[in-house]
């Protein structure tokens, strides 16, 4: 439980865009940040802010209990909350490895040791899309084919040596908050006159199926630095 660090949400993202950075500028070759949001919030791209009914929207979410906070990434609304604990991956791209397959790579790299961490729990993951969960995508981390984890990643290409270096996200749903942190992105959709809705019976959180979930977060480190090392990248 020390190696996950509280922060609220903007102050969560700003300390993804700090690992980025400094894997940009050459400090580290790699970095891993767990942490967990002191506060709720609905993150959503930037691009969104600029939609019809974008400002009615917002006051209903925060009158939900849920302010919105734009991040720099695509992709769908995501509910943020103390539920939520967030892993991100930085790393520069091996030497080895090529460019062309760099995105399904970094996924698989993020996704694997989750689905290690799983398997020693005792439970079988999976990887794929879920009809009517939010932030849906191909490398959701998914349990009894509902969504568990939702990932997204960010490229960069370092200036000097042109070396491309990702910040590779996944949000585990720790805590059972399905039905709040789907009516809070259902009625962000409805004030912005969208038609897309999503469904709390397409998620699932780990509590719902470990004992002591935080607790259970605690090797989760160590699935990383072992798959990490066995391509060259060494976690500090």
């Amino acid at each position: 439980m020390q190696q996950i660090s509280r922060f609220a949400v903007v102050e969560g993202l700003d300390a993804e865009r700090h690992l980025l950075d400094g894997v940009q500028r050459g400090e580290l070759e790699c970095g891993l940040l767990l942490w967990r949001p002191t506060e709720a919030a609905l993150v959503m791209p930037q691009r969104m802010s600029r939609l019809a009914g974008f400002a009615a929207a917002q006051a209903q979410c925060t009158a939900l209990g849920w302010p919105i906070a734009l991040r720099d990434s695509g992709g769908e609304p995501v509910p943020q909350s103390s539920a939520v604990l967030n892993v991100a991956l930085a790393y520069a791209l091996p030497p080895q490895e090529g460019e062309l397959t760099r995105i399904e790579t970094a996924y698989l790299r993020l996704c694997q040791p989750m689905l290690d961490w799983l398997a020693d729990l005792g439970h079988e993951g999976g990887l794929g899309e879920v009809d009517g969960a939010f932030c849906d995508g191909r490398y959701n981390v998914t349990l009894e084919a509902r969504k568990l984890v939702g990932t997204a990643q960010r490229w960069r290409r370092r200036r000097e040596d042109s070396r491309h270096v990702v910040l590779a996200h996944a949000a585990v749903l720790m805590e059972n908050q399905r039905e709040p942190m789907v009516d809070v992105v259902n009625a962000f959709y409805q004030g912005c006159g969208m038609d897309d809705r999503v469904r709390a019976s397409s998620h699932i959180a780990l509590d719902e199926c470990v004992e002591q979930a935080w607790s259970s977060a605690a090797p989760l480190r160590d699935h990383y630095r072992r798959a990490l090392a066995q391509v060259g990248l060494v976690l500090d």
